[in-house]
């Protein structure tokens, strides 16, 4: 197996059952392979301690550098997965006081109490650091067991990526591949975001698997629309990088420009 192999476990008996879309499983994939890791497989599983844990210890057998978890940091009595990390690792689950002083500053922030339940969230398995988590309670695990990093992230997906583009990613980037990262950011000013989605799958169609698009609203969608589009390429070439996203960003801009005589402005670009 390839030393920067990765695999994403999406849990949830509502993913399984079909009652929610798994869109985390396919934005981790993305960026995954973006930043230079083979992902080998997504495996989606109910919330079941004894199935997760043995699963986990399934894909550990393989020595993957990354595994990627999400799903089952809530409160509630189903949300168990770092407890079926625990138990795949051997590890004890203890109380982190990192991660108590995040849940705590978020519910004192709410002026509502630490009940058994909230406090339950700033349980890790042993050797763990906590991940801050930006828009939610629940905070995120990042623990080490020999070569592989095992990440555990909510299955919120505003949550998961604010948390994974914040804190994790810049440090997969550390240890993972070399490759060169070109980003693009650019403001469009006229466009309904509902408007420029079918433009932005339509090059994703063509577009090779290290290139990522974005959308972040601004303004109003039938007001005043304003929208921030980023665009990231990865590549181990640092001149193919940059070139596919230029020519992405050349390509988008003539489209809306055509199509809607709209403003469209490039804000920063690079090359990491």
């Amino acid at each position: 197996m390839s030393s920067y192999d990765a695999w994403i476990m999406s849990l949830g008996t509502e993913v399984v059952q079909g009652r929610v879309l798994n869109t985390n499983a396919s934005y981790l994939g993305r960026r995954l392979t973006l930043l230079g890791f083979r992902v080998v497989g997504i495996l989606s599983l109910i919330d079941d301690v004894d199935i997760i844990a043995r699963y986990i210890t399934v894909v550990l057998r393989d020595r993957p550098r990354v595994i990627v978890t999400t799903g089952g940091l809530g409160p509630t009595y189903d949300d168990r997965t770092l407890e079926a990390v625990a138990k795949a690792l051997n590890r004890k689950l203890a109380l982190s006081y990192d991660a108590l002083n995040m849940v705590k500053r978020k519910y004192e922030a709410r002026n509502m109490p630490l009940t058994e339940e909230r406090i339950k969230m700033a349980y890790l398995p042993d050797g763990s650091i906590a991940i801050p988590n930006p828009v939610g309670t629940a905070p995120g695990c990042w623990i080490e067991v020999e070569n592989a990093i095992m990440i555990s992230l909510p299955g919120v997906p505003q949550e998961m990526e604010a948390m994974w583009e914040s804190w994790v990613e810049p440090r997969l980037r550390l240890i993972g591949p070399s490759v060169y990262i070109a980003e693009i950011l650019m403001k469009i000013v006229g466009v309904p975001e509902s408007s420029l989605a079918p433009i932005v799958k339509g090059v994703l169609r063509e577009a090779p698997a290290e290139l990522y698009i974005k959308s972040h609203p601004k303004g109003e969608e039938l007001g005043k629309p304003v929208i921030e589009l980023y665009i990231m390429c990865s590549s181990r070439e640092k001149e193919k990088a940059m070139t596919t996203a230029e020519n992405t960003a050349s390509k988008i801009m003539s489209i809306i420009k055509t199509e809607f005589k709209a403003s469209v402005e490039v804000l920063t670009r690079g090359v990491v």
